[in-house]
């Protein structure tokens, strides 16, 4: 059938991360990326989105899109331009931001840490130290601090994985490292920091008088398969990357028990370090070796990634195994640069989780509005929302056309579906 109903309560919205959007001239780590030379478009952060200054526009956007959920990132760089020296003018901006937003009855999720650093930190090694995790902390309490009761639910650290694994592993994000030991122990730090900061957001809160708190980490999730099903080694190394890039992780970051490859810092005690599950999904990986692959044959978007709408359950069930929590969709959407298909694939994903025995209650469509997709520039396309770079004038999709269809009606209709979804087709690898 075409047509199908959402899941009582479950809500919808988009997501975004400061350093992709908001626009400025700051001493972070993707600025110093993009001066080095490796943003494939040569376009810079500076410019991203200017959304720091059109906050306000944005945010009608987003209730014009009738948009009942909205995830939002702090840019710590802005935050504590230098060591230890906050900007209480840029604290004060993202808590009138809040109120804007909560104003239009968008209620906000707060990313606190989403792959950017202050050069500062970045300096001192970042999060291949332990004992660096104080200076995150530091920010961490800043910003709760701040929001007060305005904000009661954040994700503490962004797909740490990606961060990891892009940064260290195969060096295509700063800081440019290929040392899998390395890899490995920024996975380790990460980890007991998002462990460190949900005991202190509690705290905090709780201090507080406030009941209401939820704390999670975006786990980027993919469906890892083996190239040929029938190759021991396919199988073999299918198994490893899956455990290497999110398993063991994923594991340590819910619960506090860590696996090989990664240690458990004596700090840290086995328990539940998150209030729900929060996922990033966009594909599967077809896997032979150490790499990433794509299978023949099958649906592809405009960076040549696996359309694969089943996995999203896939990895959902794989984590609530983990714990038995409610699950946040905390980013899911695809490249398309001209609008072609994302309406297709909005709708097969929210298609697959509405059959699921899961309790999965939210969604959030990454992106709102095209952005700086990091080392892809401003090539890359995800948003519901265009963005003239050149003008920054912001034009609706048709895609954010159908999402707000979508969370009108609660659902798709047949008439929906002939209008936004029927004519849509994916491209073949």
């Amino acid at each position: 059938m075409k047509n199908f109903l959402l899941k009582e309560d479950f809500l919808i919205g988009a997501a975004s991360a400061a350093t992709q959007i908001e626009g400025g001239d700051l001493n972070h780590s993707w600025m110093n990326w993009y001066k080095e030379g490796h943003i494939k478009d040569n376009s810079t952060p500076e410019r991203a989105n200017d959304h720091y200054h059109r906050y306000e526009e944005d945010g009608k956007l987003l209730k014009e899109l009738d948009l009942q959920i909205y995830r939002m990132g702090i840019e710590w760089a802005r935050i504590e331009p230098f060591e230890n020296t906050f900007d209480e003018h840029a604290i004060a901006h993202y808590v009138e931001e809040v109120k804007l937003l909560k104003s239009y009855g968008i209620k906000v999720l707060v990313t606190l840490h989403h792959f950017t650093n202050p050069m500062w930190f970045e300096e001192m090694g970042a999060f291949e130290k332990v004992e660096n995790i104080r200076y995150y902390l530091r920010f961490v309490r800043k910003m709760v601090n701040a929001f007060g009761q305005l904000v009661n639910e954040y994700i503490t650290i962004n797909e740490p994985n990606v961060y990891a694994t892009n940064g260290y592993f195969f060096g295509e994000w700063p800081p440019g490292d290929k040392n899998i030991a390395r890899t490995i122990q920024v996975m380790n730090v990460m980890a007991i920091a998002h462990i460190r900061a949900y005991e202190l957001i509690h705290e905090i809160r709780q201090r507080n008088d406030c009941q209401d708190t939820k704390v999670s980490f975006a786990n980027h999730m993919r469906v890892f398969t083996p190239e040929n099903p029938k190759s021991a080694r396919h199988r073999f190394f299918t198994r490893l990357t899956e455990r290497f890039f999110q398993g063991s992780l994923s594991k340590a970051m819910m619960t506090g028990e860590f696996e090989l490859p990664l240690r458990r810092h004596h700090s840290v005690k086995k328990g539940t370090y998150c209030d729900f599950i929060a996922i990033n999904y966009y594909t599967r990986s077809s896997i032979s070796g150490l790499k990433d692959g794509v299978k023949k044959g099958v649906p592809i978007n405009d960076l040549g990634w696996e359309i694969y709408p089943a996995g999203i359950v896939e990895c959902a069930r794989t984590l609530y195994a983990i714990r038995p929590l409610d699950i946040y969709i905390t980013e899911n959407g695809t490249c398309d640069n001209h609008d072609s298909f994302r309406s297709r694939y909005i709708y097969d994903h929210l298609q697959a989780i509405m059959a699921a025995d899961l309790p999965i209650k939210r969604y959030y469509h990454w992106c709102f509005c095209d952005n700086f997709e990091w080392v892809e520039g401003e090539t890359a396309r995800f948003g519901i929302v265009h963005v003239d770079y050149d003008t920054q004038k912001r034009e609706i999709k048709k895609s954010g056309r159908f999402l707000q269809a979508v969370t009108q009606n609660k659902g798709v209709t047949e008439e929906m579906y002939d209008e936004y979804v029927s004519n849509e087709t994916y491209q073949v690898k």
